[in-house]
């Protein structure tokens, strides 16, 4: 059974604490959301959540630029036209929609992976609460399992959370 607890903290150092304990105890990264009113910069490697768009938007790129190019040379060889002694395959114009179909790709690739990202095209649980957040705290929701719920109320209670509500059990 899954359960959700949220806590408030008032101090950035504090919730970060609290990640870290819980980290520790084995609740994944991808358990722990954190929500404010305004950004939270957090000290590297509490919340980090690793981002593999570089490496998506390269090989879009070059998946994208390879496939035009297989493309152009079928249609400027599988089309017989005289030309009059000039090549079929034409360097300049594969250049110029080769380059385009590349930028194409890391363009559209870089869109899609943000989307994901973010969550905005994700799955999510619908019964996970979303917390109304006041200006100057910082929400911490934490998605548990049962046999965790103790361990983790202790994390929070014990690095300060001003509020601690339950749900889901």
């Amino acid at each position: 059974m899954t359960v959700f607890l949220m806590g408030e903290f008032r101090e950035k150092e504090r919730a970060a604490d609290a990640i870290r304990q819980l980290r520790a105890a084995g609740i994944e990264h991808g358990s722990l959301d954190l929500f404010s009113a305004e950004p939270v910069e957090l000290a590297r490697g509490v919340l980090d959540r690793p981002s593999r768009m570089s490496l998506v938007a390269v090989s879009a790129a070059v998946a994208f630029g390879l496939l035009a190019t297989v493309f152009i040379r079928y249609t400027q060889h599988d089309y017989k036209l005289v030309t009059g002694g000039m090549p079929l395959f034409s360097f300049w114009a594969t250049g110029v929609i080769t380059y385009e179909m590349t930028m194409l790709g890391a363009i559209v690739a870089t869109f899609a992976w943000f989307l994901r990202e973010s969550g905005l095209i994700r799955r999510r649980e619908g019964d996970a609460p979303v917390p109304h957040v006041d200006p100057g705290v910082i929400c911490l929701r934490v998605r548990c399992r049962a046999e965790q719920v103790a361990q983790a109320l202790d994390a929070l209670r014990r690095h300060g959370a001003v509020q601690i509500e339950r749900s889901g059990l």
